[in-house]
């Protein structure tokens, strides 16, 4: 029933930055918690960042301070600043939406996922 399409992923070098987004359709969209995961040849999936229907966010630690998440309603639009960017960072980044109204974290259940845009920072 949601359909989420991520945008913005490339090659960059270490310390660069990109903006990734993602936009979503779907029923009570903005009632739901957004998150962005990321997966890396060989290595488990994991969350980076996710924001609230009420805008609180958390990040993974590995990224703090360097990434933000945010979104802009009137756009259906999920972002992921990433700055600073590392080589470590070198993944695929998914968007996603969890399917249960309570909840938001890292660690959380999304029952809905994007297709994936990939980011690669070399040294």
């Amino acid at each position: 029933q949601v359909q989420l399409v991520e945008s913005g992923g490339g090659s960059v070098q270490a310390g660069g930055s990109l903006i990734l987004s993602c936009e979503a359709t779907g029923y009570t969209y903005r009632s739901y918690c957004m998150g962005w995961f990321r997966q890396a040849p060989g290595k488990e999936r994991e969350g980076v960042a996710v924001i609230d229907s009420d805008g609180s966010t958390r990040y993974a630690d590995s990224v703090k301070g360097r990434f933000t998440i945010s979104k802009d309603n009137a756009k259906n639009t999920v972002y992921l600043q990433m700055n600073s960017l590392k080589p470590e960072d070198t993944a695929m980044y998914y968007c996603a939406q969890r399917g249960w109204l309570y909840g938001c974290s890292t660690s959380a259940s999304f029952g809905y996922w994007g297709q994936g845009t990939q980011v690669t920072v070399s040294s």
